[in-house]
């Protein structure tokens, strides 16, 4: 199955997530919305690991590759949450934010060679990726919560709940991708971190969801918007670091620019 292919699982999996997203604000078809949402799941699914059979390696290794993941883990983030809190809104928000990095790789199609360079033939590859792209979907449905929040008047202690949940479970596995990064690292380029643009942005990201964390430990009320406002900038940071970076003139010759 290859690139060319992905047309005929992406608007299939796009309608079906769009459809979902609608359907499940009434109680008559919020039952058919969550069968639509698993469906466009699966279809998703069947091109990852036909396209990954394709091209003899795990499709983790380019930008367009990492779209994939993150549509994918988005939208079984926000399934699994909505089974969980029963939100309407996250459903329809996870899907539709989905399908749009679903679109952005049908508008910017990407060559994806066999080959790979030796430094990511490594057991770290798929678990750092895997870590790391599942923390960026908690955070992503966190930054929901958190905007839903911010317009309403009385904030609903459910949705801070979920917010911080989201933000306390996405941060462990983004510093257990960071950790294994590190190791990964020592074993390729004989050092653990060395700063360079793409390290240091992510450290930023880290610091600004650990300021989150320790302002919700007060429990405060007079600090809830504040709170709040971290997570919305914390949500830009990680953006910056993930897709933002690869375009800054210092970090065209970094180890983490694909």
């Amino acid at each position: 199955m290859t690139w060319n292919d992905f047309i005929y699982f992406a608007i299939p999996a796009i309608l079906m997530w769009v459809i979902a997203g609608i359907l499940v604000y009434a109680k008559k078809t919020a039952r058919a919305s969550e069968v639509l949402m698993l469906m466009g799941i699966a279809v998703f699914t069947a091109f990852i690991i036909g396209f990954w059979i394709h091209i003899e390696r795990p499709p983790m290794r380019t930008m367009g590759e990492t779209r994939l993941w993150y549509s994918l883990f988005l939208t079984i983030v926000g399934y699994v949450a909505y089974k969980r809190w029963q939100y309407p809104w996250l459903l329809s928000f996870t899907a539709a934010i989905a399908a749009v990095f679903v679109i952005i790789n049908l508008l910017k199609p990407e060559i994806h060679s066999k080959s790979m360079m030796p430094a990511l033939q490594s057991i770290w590859f798929i678990p750092h990726v895997v870590s790391y792209i599942l923390s960026y979907a908690m955070f992503g449905s966190a930054t929901i919560g958190a905007i839903i929040l911010l317009h309403k008047k009385n904030q609903d202690k459910h949705i801070f709940n979920f917010t911080d949940n989201m933000i306390y479970v996405g941060f462990g596995f983004l510093m257990l991708g960071l950790l294994m990064g590190a190791i990964w690292a020592k074993e390729a380029w004989g050092h653990y971190w060395s700063w360079d643009p793409k390290e240091t942005w992510a450290f930023i990201t880290c610091a600004a969801y650990l300021g989150y964390i320790h302002i919700r430990l007060k429990r405060n009320k007079k600090t809830n918007n504040l709170a709040l406002w971290f997570v919305i900038i914390a949500f830009i940071l990680l953006m910056i670091t993930w897709i933002g970076v690869n375009y800054l003139p210092s970090a065209q010759h970094s180890v983490h620019v694909y």
